[in-house]
């Protein structure tokens, strides 16, 4: 990174120092190193949330900097999340058919203990047979290869046939958001190969690691979802960098002018879409072996839509105020939906916030995008303002 670089996204130094400085810290606290102030599950949800902090600023830069309102990102970050589940779950009941018949008098076959896995895998939707999608779930290589390769392709795919057509504005949106719809009512299916509404389950246990604690395979995760946040902070700072941060920029500004200038418009929004569908599905793996468990829910619409409330509480075309709003927002809701915030008893009605949660919610986004469109990120611009004011009049 040159100077002009750090330059152009001072954000970047700051973001990076806070991140290592809160890793430090939830560390030393964690069960891990014995200290035991943060639990693990509490860790686990500080890992959850780095994750949905690096799609939220995948989702800022696909809307907050080159004006696309995508409402399909979740989608990207689920099936990155499927793609690492299968290998989690093909490996780990692998490891459990394999000792179980270790005993057996006559030694079973690698045709048998396929056939095995199979029956454990699909008998819950009543089959026994792999389907072609898990052609590779035996390699842990290659499902990470999925991993990058599934969401990019249909991120790529979606992309080119859509930028194309020159499809634009909130139809744009429409089509991201029956994109999403219509995965996740083919996931449900039981023919998805995928489980149907099962999902995969029992991510969070590790094929070879029964003997590790999960407080340090928790923190563990954590450590790799900061490192992902931090990358993933970098390429996108470089992204919306220079010329091409110029050009994207003017591509949500005013398309037709930066098409009359002789760029290819639509290739540069391909780019950025591709980019940030793979970084969603990366940001989806790390996240539900951390969660334990993902199901068709988990892609449905409402899931991007959240997406994009985060990204706006947070203040669109800033990385850190998408960041920010992705923290904010989800952490507030683990508080509120498990019952940490007290009910308010008004005489005639008991408010209970894990009914009145999503009313919340939305009547902060209304708030935000009406009184203070800048979300939290604005905050710091005003501070950062006021300190370089008050330091030229001291000159």
């Amino acid at each position: 990174m040159n100077g002009s670089f750090l330059s152009q996204n001072r954000s970047v130094f700051w973001f990076l120092l806070s991140l290592a400085v809160f890793v430090l810290i939830v560390t030393v606290l964690s069960e891990a190193t014995g200290n035991g102030m943060i639990s693990t599950s509490f860790v686990k949800t500080l890992g959850k949330t780095l994750c949905l902090m690096l799609v939220a600023i995948a989702m800022d830069v696909v809307w907050g900097y080159t004006g696309i309102l995508s409402l399909g990102h979740m989608a990207f970050f689920g099936l990155g999340g499927y793609m690492i589940g299968m290998w989690l779950m093909y490996a780990r009941i692998e490891i459990i058919i394999t000792e179980s018949l270790r005993a057996a008098a006559i030694p079973p076959t690698p045709e048998e203990i396929h056939d095995a896995i199979g029956t454990q895998i699909f008998g819950v939707v009543g089959s026994s047979d792999f389907p072609p999608i898990w052609i590779f779930a035996h390699s842990f290589w290659l499902q990470i290869a999925m991993v990058v390769l599934v969401p990019g392709l249909l991120a790529l795919v979606f992309g080119w046939l859509a930028f194309r057509s020159r499809v634009t504005g909130v139809y744009l949106s429409i089509l991201t958001q029956a994109m999403t719809l219509a995965l996740s009512l083919y996931l449900f299916q039981n023919e998805s190969g995928l489980r149907g509404n099962n999902g995969l389950s029992g991510l969070q246990n590790l094929p070879g690691l029964d003997a590790v604690p999960q407080a340090q395979i928790s923190i563990a995760f954590f450590w790799a979802s900061a490192v992902a946040l931090g990358a993933g902070y970098v390429l996108f700072a470089w992204v919306v960098s220079g010329k091409m941060g110029s050009v994207i920029r003017g591509i949500r500004d005013n398309e037709s002018r930066v098409r009359f200038l002789g760029y290819h418009v639509e290739s540069y929004k391909l780019f950025v879409f591709t980019l940030t569908g793979i970084v969603a599905g990366i940001a989806g793996a790390l996240y539900y072996p951390q969660a334990g468990i993902i199901n068709p829910n988990e892609i449905a619409p409402i899931a991007s839509i959240y997406l994009a409330v985060w990204v706006a509480i947070g203040g669109r075309g800033r990385l850190y105020g998408a960041a920010l709003g992705a923290a904010f927002v989800s952490l507030l809701s683990s508080w509120f939906t498990s019952g940490g915030a007290p009910n308010i008893p008004l005489g005639f009605y008991t408010i209970q916030w894990t009914d009145w949660w999503l009313v919340l919610l939305g009547v902060s986004f209304v708030a935000v995008t009406l009184l203070a469109p800048k979300g939290i990120g604005g905050l710091f611009d005003l501070i950062a303002t006021r300190g370089s004011a008050e330091g030229g009049e001291k000159k």
